[in-house]
């Protein structure tokens, strides 16, 4: 069995530390969770106690004594001249699991705890329109309308409010050019599957939303990242271009995480490019409409133009409704993939959709205001608490924050010690660059986020930014 590599064991362990014990016990409770539940195989490698202690900020020490605890217990052995694996004993009981080690996932996988959740960002309440129209949705169901609830591409309702709303924002769209998913996520999944195939090149700006990374690797596509870090590279991003990639991938407004908004002309550059060498471009709106500061423009549109969106940010993760707009034949495609996948979407869910659409004005107004003033206030108490450099956002729900020393994947590893959960760089970035960067949500109240930046600076304080370098040299060595 192939050693696990250190960046996927540290995303399997999540937040590992935010319990109550020791670390060494923490450690191995949780290890001995990821041995049992197959998601550590049997003779699977784990890394050198040095380079895991540094990865995970925490003293050589606890790594071995986490190790000897699971050894005493028969689920490691330590052989001679292969390290410390997972023994074979587990064989009869252990399975392999499959499935995502981005911490941006498995943080949704985590039991609840103490620490201030700064990872995934998405609004934490419902806003109170969803339970108004409950009632006619069930009025709806109640009525009996003959409907086997089997609708692939979309109930038409949805699609065409859907399409009314993208003419409204300046782009004149009908029902058919619009296929409704499971939330964006299932979006990229879909379309993913549909356009790319193995050896196949899709095209980033890095760092990123890192949802398209896993179905692209799935996939057994190359990912071509361009630096995206200050802005994106255009001029290198259209050279890349050039060389037909099997897919582009942009969010041109409010990038997730630098906030980034690219102008008129780039936009139209990037559509004109695309066009002339036929390569689909995806544009991400999931925050298109979060606009703080300054009006977002109007969707790209037009040739190879796809666009993913989702009410997931405006309104409420857990109304898992996205959708793909894009040319009809490109839809009528993709639809048979999603009805091959689950069918179609569930339907009352998208009926809740439909009658929100009409009022999410006012749902878009007030959620602009609270996270403006959030936004405002996270900003405050960095400048004043931190050492921490950034770009005010003009929109979006994210700052891309930069440490002065260290790696951000230690710190975070740190930061859980002191109750608070953030999402480094590297987990956003295909390279594993960004190193020296935390995306930080400002989707909390004010005081909570206040409370989180002082855990944060609190933890800083005690930070020698010396864990990342000793990792490296154990992995050297």
């Amino acid at each position: 069995m192939d050693p696990i590599s250190l960046d996927r064991l540290v995303g399997l362990l999540g937040r590992w530390s935010a319990q109550r014990g020791s670390l060494q016990e923490l450690l191995a409770a949780r290890l001995r969770q990821l041995i049992e539940d197959g998601s550590l195989p049997p003779d699977t490698a784990l890394p050198p106690d040095r380079a895991l202690a540094g990865a995970l900020a925490v003293g050589r020490n606890t790594v071995v004594a986490a190790y000897r605890i699971l050894r005493e217990q028969g689920l490691l052995e330590r052989r001679q001249g292969s390290g410390t694996r997972v023994t074979t004993a587990m064989l009869t009981a252990a399975r392999t699991a499959a499935g995502s080690a981005s911490p941006l996932f498995l943080h949704l996988l985590e039991p609840s705890d103490a620490a201030i959740q700064l990872t995934c960002a998405s609004p934490w309440l419902p806003p109170p329109e969803l339970a108004e129209l409950q009632p006619e949705v069930t009025t709806r169901l109640a009525a009996g309308v003959a409907d086997m609830g089997y609708h692939p591409a979309g109930v038409p309702d949805l699609r065409q409010a859907l399409a009314d709303r993208y003419t409204w924002r300046g782009v004149p769209t009908r029902a058919e050019q619009i296929l409704v998913t499971t939330g964006a996520q299932q979006a990229l999944s879909l379309l993913v599957r549909l356009l790319v195939g193995p050896g196949d090149e899709v095209l980033f700006a890095a760092p990123t939303y890192p949802g398209l990374f896993e179905p692209c690797r799935e996939a057994g596509a190359r990912i071509h990242p361009i630096r995206a870090d200050d802005g994106l590279d255009l001029a290198s991003y259209l050279r890349a271009i050039a060389d037909r990639p099997a897919l582009a991938y942009v969010i041109a407004t409010f990038h997730n995480p630098t906030g980034e908004v690219l102008s008129s002309l780039q936009r139209r550059r990037l559509v004109e490019t695309c066009q002339r060498h036929d390569v689909p471009l995806i544009d991400d709106e999931v925050l298109a409409e979060l606009d703080l500061d300054e009006a977002a423009p109007p969707p790209m549109a037009g040739g190879p133009v796809i666009n993913v969106g989702s009410l997931s940010k405006l309104v409420w993760g857990g109304l898992r409704v996205g959708w793909v707009r894009a040319p009809e034949p490109l839809i009528t495609r993709l639809a048979r993939v999603k009805a091959a996948h689950d069918l179609g979407s569930p339907v009352l869910d998208q009926w809740l959709a439909a009658a929100l659409l009409p009022r999410l004005e006012a749902v878009r107004a007030r959620r602009i205001a609270e996270l403006r003033a959030q936004r405002d206030r996270l900003c405050a108490e960095l400048a004043a608490n931190s050492p921490w450099t950034f770009q005010v956002p003009p929109g979006g729900q994210t700052l891309w924050v930069r440490l002065p020393y260290g790696d951000a994947s230690a710190f975070a590893q740190h930061a859980l010690r002191f109750g608070v959960a953030v999402l480094p760089g590297q987990t956003l970035d295909p390279e594993r660059r960004s190193g020296d960067c935390l995306r930080i949500p400002f989707l909390l109240p004010p005081a909570e986020l206040a409370e989180a930046v002082h855990r944060l600076a609190e933890a800083w304080r005690s930070y020698d930014g010396t864990a990342a370098v000793a990792a490296v040299n154990a992995m050297v060595v």
